[in-house]
């Protein structure tokens, strides 16, 4: 049965924690701090950094493509630092 909270329905689980590693989590449970609290915080910053890494990794596959269409392309720091020091202005 399924539990509503203010961040959301929550759902009852299992979940069998390698010995080590809830003893661990014990350690590190701050006070007054479910374990319940303490997993679902750690599943969803797990989430967002796999979310992180799969946009940075299409990022480099877009990089990838755009340099095998275009090749190189030369540095546009001394073009920059030029325009802000009044060259090539109108």
């Amino acid at each position: 049965m399924a539990n509503k909270t203010a961040s959301g329905t929550r759902e009852p689980t299992t979940i069998r924690f390698p010995t080590e590693i809830l003893t661990q989590a014990r350690e590190v449970q701050a006070e007054g701090e479910s374990m319940n609290e303490l997993v679902v915080h750690a599943v969803e910053k797990e989430i967002r950094r796999r979310a992180a890494l799969g946009l940075h990794e299409e990022i480099v596959r877009a990089a990838a493509r755009i340099k095998a269409r275009t090749g190189v392309q030369p540095d546009s720091a001394p073009f920059i630092r030029g325009l802000r020091e009044g060259k090539g202005r109108r």
